[in-house]
């Protein structure tokens, strides 16, 4: 059966989830990997972009890397990264066949989606020198987090996934930090709790723990700034970046600004057109620092997951939004319509159904990876 095929007939989501079930496949598999250094990124925010800029960067020092991340937007193929390039459809055949060989049929059967896909990244990496893993859900609970780690990084932490981590930022960030092994560094949080839980957590498990202004100097710290504006990406990059370039210190690399020159980020504040700016995040946190970054009377292509704070994310927004434009998204996890249009009729925000870009209009696409993938493959374009 092909990769297509196989996860096609696995669920995506679980209301209830066995968390003993990715540690066992794992120990039944693991003597028959040969596995990279790993750097396994966890956090809320900023997860994708500051793995990516790693993962560049250490290519670009001579260092065969591998990234892992999740969702895709268009293809399969972008969650498993390999020296600067999505990874082939025959290198990822061959990870799913052996995998298949050496994976008992319990757990082919069992494992969720992610699960699977997190061990065909482990076959994909086999080989390479360093492969940046990142948490999809959570951090102690998260099927990334079997793997044996040289080094955590941990990215801003605020509300989500309420249901599976907890309602308040102290629980979240517990769950989340818990995943640490060895060494960590945290990177710049909005919430004080977590500096401290980071710093309770790290002597339970007699971990380095790094906080990310001590690894980084001045000059860099500037370099960083002017390399943000001079590429155009919103400011808060500087911060992803920031964690990346602080990786390099505690793994004993030596990175330059240039490392990262000619790298393009896909879907995090990425102008498509001239006058569309999409951006895959789906959070208050995530709209805090697009609303920074926003002209104002921009027009939002918008939808919504039902397990997303989406009221506070358009509250947030509403300053710089002229109107929203409904995306239809084809998801089980989507928002009721009806209950979006209730929620933009209280915040008195203007909508109607998104039909096509306007020449005359600013764009934002925002939202979540389904909203994205559903923009980008319409062929949306300015008319």
């Amino acid at each position: 059966m092909t990769i297509k095929d196989f996860l096609n007939s696995k669920p995506l989501y679980y209301k209830n989830i066995d968390y003993t079930r990715m540690p066992r496949a794992y120990e039944s598999v693991k003597e028959r990997l040969s596995l990279p250094k790993i750097i396994h990124v966890v956090g809320t925010n900023g997860k994708g972009s500051t793995g990516r800029f790693l993962a560049y960067m250490l290519f670009k020092k001579g260092y065969k890397t591998g990234h892992y991340t999740s969702p895709h937007i268009l293809r399969f193929n972008e969650r498993i990264w390999i020296n600067a390039k999505d990874i082939d459809d025959e290198s990822l055949e061959n990870a799913h066949k052996k995998l298949l060989n050496i994976l008992p049929k319990e757990f082919q059967e069992s494992l969720s989606y992610f699960e699977y896909t997190t061990l065909l990244a482990a076959v994909s990496f086999e080989g390479l020198d360093f492969a940046v893993m990142e948490a999809g859900l959570g951090g102690e609970f998260d099927a990334t987090n079997v793997f044996d780690k040289e080094l955590s990084l941990i990215t801003a932490i605020d509300f989500d996934h309420q249901a599976f981590l907890g309602n308040s930022i102290e629980k979240i960030a517990r769950t989340k930090i818990r995943s640490i092994r060895k060494k960590a560094i945290l990177g710049y949080q909005k919430h004080n709790s977590v500096e401290e839980i980071a710093k309770e957590v790290a002597k339970e498990k007699e971990c380095k723990l790094y906080m990310l202004d001590e690894l980084l100097s001045e000059e860099e710290k500037s370099d960083i700034k002017e390399f943000i504006s001079k590429k155009a990406y919103p400011i808060f990059f500087s911060e992803n970046l920031s964690l990346a370039f602080a990786a390099g210190k505690v793994l004993g690399v030596s990175f330059k600004i240039e490392d990262c020159m000619d790298l393009q980020i896909f879907g995090r504040f990425q102008k498509v057109a001239d006058n569309v700016v999409l951006d895959v995040g789906h959070n208050p946190l995530a709209a805090k620092a697009i609303e920074r970054e926003l002209m104002p009377d921009t027009v939002l292509v918008y939808n919504a997951y039902e397990d997303k704070d989406f009221k506070e994310v358009l509250k947030i927004l509403k300053p710089k939004i002229k109107r929203v434009e409904i995306i239809d998204i084809k998801d089980e996890r989507a928002v009721d319509k009806e209950e979006l249009i209730k929620v933009l009729r209280e915040l008195g925000i203007k909508f109607r159904d998104f039909k096509k870009i306007e020449k005359e209009e600013e764009y934002l696409v925002f939202g979540s990876f389904r909203v994205a993938e559903e923009f980008l493959k319409g062929g949306f374009s300015a008319s």
